[in-house]
């Protein structure tokens, strides 16, 4: 089996649950990285279980919207919060901001590595960078976070896709082949394919045979899931209204069936750090102007 396959956790840190699906989607399923989410409320309480999972790959998934607040304070990133000290909600309210001028990229950088300096911190090789609602494929937000990634030698970057026609994955396609342009230009790796926002919180065992069909018939030579367990009881997690199945999508990773489609889909499972290993002619696309 010569592909690679990152089955990738977004928001370990965001609450209790959350982490412990993760770890028990790693540990019992197919998980094998995972994202930190540094302004999560059970950031600090959660990152000490990792040290009981080496062989979890760990990167960092920079926020500058969603409902928990910054690491820095209103007055040192005024640009990025309202009057109250918040991240706009949703990425749409970001952008808004960030298409007439009124987010001041300073403020991001400082954001952004004190979110990065939170990670590494746990003293633990950060494999890949992305962003909370995949911001970072936006032209200001994607300066901020290829900087961050040179400068701290962090190889890899998540590069998204969205499938469809709707306005919004038209948007992110064209979004996403500028990334890559600039990933490549930069010598940042990224897997070929990577999904999960047509899935996102919602991965059962009949859209993941149906991602793995697309991955195969597509020859896909790497690819990231983006995926969202999360055990019960978590309490917190009522404070995240995104209508996700966190608990079906952690039965969905640890069901052996699960593990069984991709070895009969030629796929083995790796993390990020695989992935800068691998030749540098399997990693890259073309750098065509569409996706």
């Amino acid at each position: 089996m010569t592909k690679l396959l990152i089955v990738n956790a977004d928001d370990y840190g965001l609450t209790d649950g959350i982490a412990r699906g993760i770890l028990q989607a790693h540990r019992s399923g197919v998980v094998t990285s995972t994202s930190l989410i540094a302004t999560g409320p059970a950031f600090a309480a959660t990152t000490a279980w990792l040290d009981d999972a080496p062989d979890l790959a760990i990167g960092v998934h920079f926020a500058a919207v969603g409902e928990d607040r910054p690491l820095l304070s209103a007055s040192e990133i005024p640009t990025l919060v309202d009057a109250s000290g918040n991240f706009p909600l949703t990425w749409n309210g970001f952008l808004k901001r960030a298409a007439r001028g009124a987010i001041d990229p300073a403020d991001l950088r400082r954001e952004f590595a004190a979110q990065l300096e939170t990670v590494q911190a746990l003293g633990r090789p950060i494999t890949h960078a992305d962003a909370h609602q995949h911001l970072h494929l936006w032209p200001l937000v994607r300066r901020v976070v290829i900087q961050l990634a040179l400068e701290n030698n962090i190889p890899a970057v998540r590069l998204p896709r969205y499938c469809g026609w709707t306005p919004t994955a038209v948007g992110v396609r064209s979004l996403r082949a500028r990334t890559r342009l600039k990933l490549n230009r930069y010598g940042l790796a990224y897997t070929t394919d990577a999904c999960g926002i047509d899935v996102a919180g919602h991965l059962d065992a009949t859209r993941f045979a149906a991602l793995m069909t697309r991955f195969v018939q597509h020859d896909r030579s790497s690819a990231e899931l983006t995926v969202h367990p999360g055990a019960d009881p978590d309490p917190d997690r009522a404070r995240y209204a995104w209508g996700f199945d966190w608990v079906g999508e952690l039965a969905t990773l640890c069901d052996a069936q699960t593990r069984a489609i991709i070895e009969r889909s030629g796929y083995w499972l790796g993390t990020y750090a695989d992935l800068t290993m691998a030749p540098m002619d399997t990693l890259f696309e073309a750098p065509t102007a569409t996706a």
